[in-house]
């Protein structure tokens, strides 16, 4: 049976109170925090709904949970009873996310909660190290590696959908032919967020910007072509992608890897990156 009293949906007048909660720790709440920053917590502008739990007395301008419901599901701070109630929204209606994400503790607990209806998932991965790098990299930036331009969307895509393709093993065309995943790539492309190498007019090292917020950058994607592996264009690309956050754009560079991926870790310690967390992602 739900619970009657619980989270409730927040809008413009709990934006203060969301930025508080955001600004506790920048890098693990990128994703949310480029939202909000551009959109506020209005629904329709943001995409989604930030869901809040808050102390007593209520609107006392402090939140103790909250949680955003979009086309991801982003537990960001909360107890065990706010996973609760974050749990109960969740469940009032059809799932709509195409996964969880967001800090570990946070994601497996509400899981628990959402395995019984929800599950099964189609796959768990309880244990992704959160990554960031304030300064410049250690690794030389590969010089070739710059931002795509829009006329080069359709030779970057098919990079683009082989990358997504290996890394949640879904082919991201498969429910409209592709329209809505091209849509987004082109948006990457167009903010300046795509960037790639291009040899022979084919990709062999590509990442994206997927979150930007005011003090951190997200990378995401990051994929060498399979006949181009091995050869370093994996460290030295993502190395000219956080250059270009760090002493570009002014910002901490950061990014999340699945923690049976030794190779791209080890690559990534050389780049700079330190572990500053960890994530967890459940797949739909």
């Amino acid at each position: 049976m739900l619970r009657l009293a619980g989270a409730r949906v927040l809008d413009d007048r709990d934006v203060s109170a969301v930025r508080a909660v955001l600004a506790e720790d920048p890098v693990a709440s990128c994703m949310v925090a480029a939202r909000v920053e551009v959109a506020g917590a209005d629904p329709w502008r943001l995409g989604g709904e930030l869901w809040g739990m808050e102390g007593r007395p209520a609107r006392n301008g402090k939140l103790t949970g909250l949680c955003f419901s979009g086309p991801n599901l982003i537990p960001l701070s909360g107890n065990r009873a706010a996973l609760r109630h974050f749990a109960d929204r969740a469940l009032r209606r059809h799932r709509m996310c195409s996964s969880l994400v967001g800090p570990a503790d946070l994601v497996m607990g509400l899981w628990q909660e959402l395995e019984p209806v929800w599950g099964p998932a189609r796959e768990v991965r309880p244990h992704q190290p959160l990554l960031a790098m304030r300064g410049g990299p250690t690794v030389t930036p590969d010089p070739l590696v710059r931002p795509v331009r829009q006329d080069e969307l359709d030779i970057y895509l098919p990079a683009a959908v082989a990358m997504f393709t290996e890394e949640v093993g879904v082919d991201p065309r498969l429910d409209d032919g592709g329209a809505g995943y091209r849509a987004r790539v082109a948006e990457l492309i167009a903010g300046g967020r795509a960037f790639a190498r291009f040899e022979a007019g084919q990709v062999v090292y590509k990442a994206e910007i997927g979150a930007l917020s005011a003090s951190v950058g997200q990378i995401q994607g990051v994929w060498v072509r399979p006949d181009r592996r091995g050869q370093g264009l994996g460290a030295s690309g993502t190395a000219a992608v956080a250059d270009r956050l760090v002493r570009g754009l002014g910002r901490t560079a950061s990014l999340y890897v699945n923690g049976f991926n030794a190779p791209a870790r080890a690559a990534y310690r050389r780049i700079g990156f330190s572990e500053v967390g960890r994530y967890a992602t459940v797949l739909f």
